[in-house]
């Protein structure tokens, strides 16, 4: 379960999320939806997430308002 959140910090100090014990697993499963990838596969969900948050700013910028969305 979200061996990706390192490469992650970034994004979560954009949206200024803290990760902890509490919301980390509820976090990694909306990630999984956004990407679409079957929840707790963890390797394909980081070659989605990075293809989002690596490639293109305009991709970065729509994932990371969607993880915005859902976490609200």
């Amino acid at each position: 379960m979200s061996c990706y959140f390192r490469h992650m910090k970034d994004v979560f100090v954009e949206l200024g999320i803290e990760i902890t014990p509490d919301n980390k697993k509820d976090i990694d499963a909306i990630i999984h939806r956004i990407v679409d990838v079957e929840y707790k596969n963890c390797s394909p969900t980081w070659k989605q997430v990075k293809k989002e948050i690596k490639t293109d700013p305009e991709r970065r910028a729509r994932f990371i308002e969607q993880l915005k969305k859902e976490l609200s």
